[in-house]
């Protein structure tokens, strides 16, 4: 089967704060057919994103579907708090690209 790139398929692709201990992933589409076509397709799950940060499936928090937003959510559990000693991102803005390297189904 072939594949689309979630790359190709989303309008935002991003990272950012969420508290001292976790970083908000978030996955928006401009279109609902292409959402609900993403949602639909399994291929975008809670182990899928642990898979493609390579973190244990409890890693990965609050995965979800946001349908009013046309969107998907998950939150990763920093190892390093927020500002503690030794983090490199404080504002978490710059972990979304692990997220690139995911693939969904798709059959024109």
């Amino acid at each position: 089967m072939k594949t689309m790139n979630i790359c190709s398929l989303a309008r935002t692709i991003r990272s950012k704060n969420a508290g001292s201990f976790m970083i908000t992933l978030e996955i928006i589409f401009a279109d609902r057919q292409v959402y609900e076509r993403v949602k639909q397709s399994g291929a975008v799950t809670q182990k899928a994103i642990a898979d493609a940060y390579r973190l244990p499936e409890d890693k990965i928090l609050d995965f979800m579907f946001f349908d009013p937003g046309m969107g998907i959510k998950a939150n990763i559990k920093r190892n390093i708090p927020s500002g503690g000693p030794g983090e490199t991102d404080v504002y978490g803005c710059q972990q979304y690209a692990p997220l690139f390297s995911l693939e969904v189904p798709w059959e024109d």
